[in-house]
């Protein structure tokens, strides 16, 4: 396993994936970055260390320039149990996922995220091809997770946003003008 990506196993499992398949070959429009790399959050959002630290941006979300980022609210020591929270190309950050795996389910639908001031959400054409990868990637999601695909991505960004969202939204006020 190349261990050396991050700290975070199934993101490991993700960039084998990945680099078998390619950059945006499985999800459309996501791809996993550089672990770690805070420079579009201190470009678009915020420089104060207190923001920046509690906070761990690790892939593209979208084809244009939106990114996805482990959110660190608590103290728990498994990064994969972070919440998922999404910063979009022209504004707006919502929590999208309870943990990793989560977003792995929503990545399954194979639909680039949607990011606004007001929301985040997936849409796709009921005649829209799937990814290259697609196949594979839902394989491997089973396999490795014994997970399904997210089929009502709604449902699992509410049930996100209804946990978590206002604690996201009320934690990020202090550093966003």
């Amino acid at each position: 396993m190349n261990s050396t990506y991050s700290p975070v196993a199934e993101l490991n499992l993700l960039n084998e994936l990945q680099d078998r398949l390619g950059f945006e070959n499985y999800a459309e429009g996501f791809g996993l970055t550089d672990y770690g790399d805070i420079s579009g959050l201190v470009a678009g959002w915020s420089k104060d260390p207190e923001f920046t630290d509690r906070l761990i941006p690790f892939a593209q979300a979208n084809g244009s320039g939106s990114f996805y980022a482990l959110w660190r609210f608590d103290d728990r020591t498994d990064p994969a149990t972070l919440p998922v929270v999404v910063f979009g190309d022209e504004g707006g950050q919502h929590v999208v996922a309870r943990h990793v795996r989560e977003l792995f389910q929503l990545l399954g639908f194979d639909s680039e995220i949607n990011v606004d001031w007001d929301d985040a959400y997936f849409y796709r054409e009921e005649d829209e091809p799937y990814s290259d990868g697609h196949d594979e990637y839902v394989a491997w999601l089973d396999e490795n997770f014994g997970l399904t695909v997210a089929e009502d991505p709604a449902a699992v960004l509410a049930a996100a946003q209804a946990e978590l969202g206002q604690r996201f939204t009320s934690w990020t006020e202090p550093f966003l003008s």
